[in-house]
């Protein structure tokens, strides 16, 4: 199997959100969980996207993943490779976004990279570096106040120098408007052995803007971005006459599984709670205690119960979201790791358990939730299905041991209010 694209993507509700973007630009593309292993069999695609779990673990075992899933891409034909990262460009200034970006440069013998969380579909726009969401800046925004990464500058050249051994520099938006050549002028005059410079920050409001990004950036051997990125590359491959004439289809991705339904929230954000609001209307709802769940085992217990008692009429929620001031008072006294991390466990165990109980349509939300999740589960890839939503497709799994099953991987913040209800009606 020769690929033309390869990606990185630094969790997987944002690897699901690639694979759709390049899936309805034209990339027949698979979704795998990790490196895959040699007895997988992977259908003939165009573009792979390794979903990994490095948004935030120590900068040093972010990068030795990264840079074994840049290997296998390559040695699989991959001529250029993006690093996939959040639209809000959610790091510190340990890392990650830094130390990969700069590893996977170096992996690829040096060079200028191209790097943008730019995606105007879903409300994010950099202008002269500043990264905007939905018209705020990022430290403005209610996306800046994510539980492990907060995010409070919105300057991402800044952001990024703070993680870099190197320079960073900016492409602005008029060189962009400019075309491809004015672009590549710029890269040039970045060179790294004259300006010490490894990672440029492009601005970007529209598409076209990605279009002129993702034609300069597939001439590279590396780019890092959010899927907007991804949508520039997608295109310029196909403009290229690279690309199989059938193109992508997901009509496979949504055959019936059967089985009982079922979501599992661990999000915080403000637009998962709301949906959890929207979805009690029409379905039941447990909402779980997260301090209860770092004191033991118990409310893991009881929300197995709780959904064994009703799962056979219909779909349940099992949710540990929590508003963010009960979430900033629980990382105050047990840590923002060791909270964090309590109610990932918690949430996938009881994903497990809704599985082993005859759940095949499962729909996850939150992104660090959903990583825990499939990980438990030991799925190995997926299969890109429609989009319920911008960023988040269905998924059907590849060389899983529970048999075929239908998910959904909503990152906390996609979606629109209806999105639990809207997901299962397309997941049979």
């Amino acid at each position: 199997m020769a690929i033309l694209l390869g990606s990185i993507a630094d969790d997987y509700t944002g690897a699901s959100d690639l694979a759709n973007t390049l899936t309805k630009n034209g990339l027949r593309t698979v979704q795998t969980v990790g490196i895959p292993d040699p007895s997988l069999a992977l259908p003939d695609v165009d573009a792979v996207v390794i979903s990994l779990k490095i948004r935030s673990v120590p900068a040093s075992e972010a990068v030795a993943a990264a840079t074994s899933a840049e290997r296998w891409l390559r040695q699989r034909g991959a001529g250029h490779v993006l690093y996939k990262i959040c639209s809000t460009f959610d790091s510190t200034d340990a890392g990650n976004i830094g130390p990969v970006t700069e590893a996977l440069s170096d992996a690829a013998g040096g060079g200028v990279v191209l790097v943008t969380p730019a995606f105007p579909e879903t409300g994010r726009t950099v202008y002269f570096g500043h990264l905007f969401v939905g018209g705020q800046p990022l430290n403005e925004s209610p996306l800046k106040d994510h539980p492990l990464n907060p995010m409070h500058d919105a300057n991402l050249v800044r952001v990024l120098t703070r993680q870099s051994r190197n320079a960073v520099g900016l492409v602005d938006l008029t060189t962009i408007a400019a075309g491809p050549g004015a672009v590549k002028m710029r890269l040039d005059s970045f060179s790294f052995r004259t300006a010490g410079v490894t990672a440029v920050i492009a601005d970007a409001i529209f598409e076209r803007d990605l279009e002129t990004l993702g034609e300069v950036a597939l001439e590279t051997p590396v780019s890092t971005g959010a899927s907007g990125l991804g949508l520039g590359l997608a295109r310029a491959l196909v403009r290229s006459g690279r690309i199989s004439s059938g193109g992508a289809t997901t009509a496979d991705a949504i055959r019936p599984v059967g089985g009982l339904s079922a979501i599992v929230a661990g999000s915080c954000s403000k637009a998962t709670l709301h949906q959890l609001d929207i979805a009690e209307r029409s379905m039941p709802v447990l909402r779980l205690d997260p301090e209860r769940l770092l004191a033991g085992p118990h409310e893991i217990a009881a929300a197995i119960t709780w959904a064994g008692e009703r799962i056979s009429a219909g779909p349940v929620v099992i949710a540990a979201s929590a508003a963010p001031e009960t979430v900033s008072r629980l990382q105050s006294i047990y840590g923002r790791e060791a909270s964090g991390h309590a109610i990932e466990t918690a949430t996938s165990i009881i994903a497990t358990e809704l599985v082993e109980r005859g759940v095949r349509r499962l729909v996850v939300a939150g992104g660090e939730t959903s990583g825990a999740a499939v990980d438990r589960l030991a799925i190995p890839a997926f299969l890109i299905g429609p989009e319920i939503a911008p960023g988040v497709p269905v998924l059907r799994t590849v060389g899983n041991a529970q048999g075929d099953m239908l998910l959904a991987l909503k990152s906390g913040n996609f979606g629109g209010e209806d999105f639990f209800t809207a997901a299962l009606a397309m997941m049979h």
